[in-house]
């Protein structure tokens, strides 16, 4: 069985409808026309909202996509978090408590002059001779100040090396700084003199990290103006 054979379009007829068109009388108009019309009154109103509607409303939806991904991203990290908070919290005790610890080794005021009396003795315990024992002006920090210590001792090489063991061991923190270690010209018996900066470090109180404070503030203040 055939197929039905597909009607044959007359161009040349279609062409004689778009001539001679009365643009007073739509109506009047043959079916090719109108249909053009349509048509293309149809992609104009398509192409008028493209621009002036859905091209605004499509960057709308782009930049939503974009702050949607941005909240995500920001809800996985704000998650992990969370289910860290108790391992931050741990961490965070155990870092107050080593500070804590720190901090008991130094010493306040009123133990500062006991600690340089122990200083004084370790040297003399290891038959070391201080020629030299002047405490220097307190250097404030943040929270705690420094007062350097000049010493010069005289004695033997082994000696000095279990004076700074002992310094190392004190209870309270102290160091040895700038060393310099040479022959004394005033012996005979091969004895050494050792120059150098002993650091102790006490912690700052109430009375003096408030007034810190203050200064810092009226400091701040006075470079505003």
């Amino acid at each position: 069985m055939k197929a039905p054979a597909l009607p044959s379009i007359d161009y040349r007829e279609i062409l004689r409808d778009f001539q001679n068109l009365n643009p007073q009388d739509p109506g009047a108009w043959p079916l090719a026309p109108r249909l053009a019309v349509l048509l293309g009154l149809f992609l104009a109103v398509l192409l008028a909202g493209w621009w002036f509607v859905w091209v605004d409303e499509l960057d709308a939806l782009e930049s939503k996509q974009q702050e949607e991904l941005r909240l995500k991203d920001q809800f996985v990290v704000k998650k992990k978090q969370a289910v860290n908070l108790d391992l931050y919290v741990q961490q965070l005790d155990e870092i107050d408590r080593s500070f804590g610890a720190l901090l008991k080794q130094l010493p306040n005021k009123s133990e500062v002059e006991a600690l340089l009396v122990e200083i004084n003795q370790a040297g003399m315990g290891r038959g070391l001779q201080f020629d030299l024992f002047k405490p220097g002006a307190e250097q404030v920090k943040d929270f705690y100040a420094e007062l350097p210590i000049n010493v010069r001792l005289t004695g033997t090489y082994h000696d000095f090396g279990e004076f700074a063991g002992d310094i190392g061991k004190l209870s309270r923190i102290v160091t040895l700084n700038n060393i310099s270690i040479v022959a004394s010209p005033q012996s005979k018996d091969g004895r050494l003199v050792m120059d150098a900066v002993t650091k102790t470090f006490r912690y700052l109180d109430a009375e003096e990290l408030a007034a810190k404070k203050r200064a810092a503030e009226a400091a701040a203040k006075g470079g505003r103006r």
